[in-house]
Order: C-alpha cells, then structure tokens, then sequence
C-alpha cells in the first residue's frame, strides 16, 4: 500500500472509532504546541502584577496586628537622653472652689422674766437657801407659800414642790428630843403648821432662851400667839422680829398665820412703817 493510501486508512480508522463511542461531533485538536509569542514591556508588568495578586491570595493570612505587637514587647525599648534628664512636671494642686463665709445671725435675745416670775424665783432663792441651810421647817414654810401666791409660775412651783416634800422626809425623820435653838425651832414650825399652836408656841420659847436675839425665832412666836388669839403678845414679838430683821416685814405683809392681828392698828404702824 502507498502512503497516501495508509493516511486515508488511519483517517478513516480514527473517525469509525469516535462514532462508535459516542456518536458525539468532536473533533480532536491536535497537540502540537503553538509557538511562544513575544510580549511587551507593558505586558510583563501587567503579567508580573497579576502573578503577585495571585501569590499574595494564595497565601495564608497571618494576625499582622499581634504580631506586630509581640515584636514590639521584644524589642529592647529605647528611652532618649532628653527623656532621662527631664524633670518631671510639678503637679497643680487642686484648686477648690472659694466658699464665702455664712454670716451668723444673732440670737435673739432671752424673754424678760414678768413681775410675777421675778418675785417668785427671788421667794425660791430665799427657800433654797434655808434648805441648804439645814432648816428645813423654815424652808419648808416658805416653799408653800411660795406654792401659794404664785401658782401660775409652773416650773419654780414645780421645783418648789420638789423640795418641799424633801424637807418634808427630812423633818419626819427627825425624831429625836430638839436640844439646840435651831432644832428647837424646826420642830416649832412642824408643829405650827400642824395646828398645834400651843407646842408650836412652848418650842419657839425654849429656843428663845437659847438664842434670845434670833429674828425667825420671835418671828415664829409671834405667829403661833396670833393663832392662839393672844393678839399683845403677838404684836410684841413680831415688834421684836423686825427690829433686829427689818426684811422680814414683807413677809408679814402676806402671811397668813398673822391674819387675826390686821385688824389691830398696831399692825399698820408695826409693818408698813418700817418698811420704808
């Protein structure tokens, strides 16, 4: 066979096998490479470009920022000459602010003590210092009437009552027999304001004799005598009293033991002339 004659045989041998292996139209390219062509300047760029793209897609992704920062931490920190010489800034101190100063108002003034008050409170004074005093029937005496005229002064009657019922406790017991002037005395004024005006009046005697020059002690007779009725004898001892004790006179002014000698003139002349 001549070679033309084998070319048509392979041809047709090779086109009967692709029918029957599918049927399908294709024909096979040839597998001759084609000639390189030459490129351009602009196109090796653009190809070099493309090809870095592609490299730094392919390539696996990496935390730039941490390690970035675990180079820093590494790396030996360098602090300038100009850093190590400077001084520290002075720190300001904290300016507050300026408050002005609250102008204190004046207290007003404490209310005045009425005429009622006065005269009470100076009652009391006179009581409290026959009760420190120890004379306690004396004081006692002045924190009733105290009690009495002025009722409406609350707390110097309030106190009043308060040592009232301790001279009160006091006097009771105080039993044993009165010896001296002042004892003498005391258990006259129980007994006076008892209503026993006739033991009231033999204790002011003996005291009397004790200490015969004792203002309170004839102040006292004189009262339990007007009690009695024995209105001479009770002019000549309250005379008595307020000669040696001219201050006595305001409170036989008010007294309500000398009651029964007002009607008598006497009084008049015995009390409120001597109290000039």
């Amino acid at each position: 066979m001549s070679s033309p004659e084998k070319r048509l045989s392979s041809r047709s041998a090779v086109r009967s096998s692709a029918k029957s292996a599918g049927g399908s139209k294709r024909v096979l390219k040839s597998t001759r490479l084609k000639p390189a062509t030459k490129r351009s300047p602009a196109g090796k760029a653009r190809a070099q470009k493309a090809s870095k793209v592609t490299a730094k897609k392919a390539a696996p992704k990496r935390p730039v920022a941490k390690a970035a920062a675990k180079a820093r931490a590494k790396a030996p920190q360098r602090v300038s000459k100009v850093a190590k010489t400077a001084k520290p800034a002075p720190r300001r101190a904290a300016t507050r602010p300026i408050i002005p100063p609250v102008k204190k108002q004046p207290l007003p003034p404490p209310p005045q003590p009425t005429f009622e008050e006065a005269a009470a409170i100076t009652a009391f004074e006179s009581a409290h210092k026959e009760f420190t005093r120890g004379r306690f029937a004396e004081a006692r005496t002045q924190f009733r009437s105290l009690i009495e005229k002025y009722p409406t002064v609350s707390e110097v009657a309030a106190r009043a009552r308060t040592y009232l019922t301790v001279a009160e406790s006091r006097l009771r017991t105080d039993l044993g027999p009165p010896r001296d002037a002042d004892s003498l005395y005391d258990r006259g004024v129980i007994e006076l304001n008892r209503g026993d005006y006739v033991a009231a009046q033999e204790l002011f005697e003996r005291a009397l004799k004790r200490e015969p020059e004792a203002a309170h002690i004839h102040y006292g007779l004189a009262a339990s005598r007007a009690r009695l009725g024995a209105i001479d004898t009770a002019l000549k001892s309250l005379r008595r009293a307020l000669d040696i004790q001219p201050k006595l006179k305001i409170r036989a002014q008010r007294d309500f033991d000398l009651n029964a000698l007002r009607s008598d003139p006497e009084f008049d002349v015995i009390v409120f002339s001597t109290a000039e």
